[in-house]
């Protein structure tokens, strides 16, 4: 087979995916989900930091398609190995839906990030993983992006500590910031909001000094569940960043087989 004939025949090759669908039923969402991709995220104080992200990509189908086109989400993260920001992630979901002729459209990123913490006496430095995600969804002209990140921390219990002739029960608790953001913040700046509400914060490597420091830091600062989401609420508020936002903390009793739980939204749908 000639060159030319080769170039031909896959010229006519059939693009189902655009083919007319008779159901003419439309589909919100249809993408991939899951798949894996090295990234590089912006870092307050190493100015970039590379690490793995879990992608969830979707756009929305018009009744009259058959298909979309599956490949051009895995060559859209491809072309996107720069530093991501908030800022490059709204590009990516623009680039998405226009690639792909969608009216909406939705990214979802996943990934752990690190902070290098120092210990509140010793200052020995260890590294601290959070749980992150940001999440675009863009529907006509309307963008909207939310950041997401799960931060460990400490609570004591201020009820234990009243009834008690000494010692109080605490745990770990995890606090879970949703924001929905207008201008660029660090994810390091919510983890520091979350970590200041605590009864005290959480860090990977701590000396003889530092433990005493930080049993004693919980046990003069006590929170219930509802102290922490109020307290965080109180501080987002006051940040002109954030347009909205859903605050949640899961305190992992440890004189109990359950969770005490608090949740406070405001802004979002």
């Amino acid at each position: 087979m000639s060159t030319t004939q080769a170039s031909t025949k896959h010229d006519e090759i059939e693009d189902v995916q655009n083919i007319a669908d008779k159901r003419k039923i439309a589909i919100d969402k249809v993408g991939i989900k899951d798949i894996k991709h090295p990234v590089k995220v912006s870092d307050r104080n190493a100015g970039e930091q590379h690490t793995i992200a879990n992608f969830n990509m979707y756009v929305n189908l018009p009744h009259h398609f058959k298909g979309t086109h599956m490949s051009r989400f895995v060559e859209i993260l491809n072309q996107h190995e720069r530093e991501i920001t908030v800022k490059s992630f709204r590009e990516m979901l623009g680039e998405m839906t226009e690639r792909l002729d969608a009216e909406s459209g939705y990214i979802e990123m996943n990934f752990p990030y690190f902070v290098n913490k120092e210990a509140p006496i010793s200052k020995v430095r260890s590294l601290m993983d959070y749980d992150v995600s940001f999440i675009g969804e863009i529907k006509g002209e309307d963008t909207a992006m939310t950041v997401k990140v799960i931060v460990p921390v400490t609570s004591l219990c201020p009820c234990s500590k009243n009834i008690s002739d000494y010692g109080a029960h605490n745990q770990r608790s995890h606090v879970t910031l949703t924001v929905r953001v207008d201008s660029f913040v660090w994810i390091e700046d919510l983890i520091d909001l979350v970590e200041k509400q605590a009864s005290c914060e959480i860090y990977g490597l701590l000396k003889r000094p530092d433990e005493k420091y930080v049993t004693e830091r919980a046990y003069d600062n006590p929170k219930f569940v509802e102290d922490m989401v109020r307290d965080i609420a109180a501080k987002l508020n006051e940040d002109e960043r954030i347009s909205a936002y859903i605050v949640e903390s899961e305190n992992f009793e440890s004189i109990h087989n359950h969770s005490a739980y608090a949740l406070i939204s405001k802004g979002f749908d």
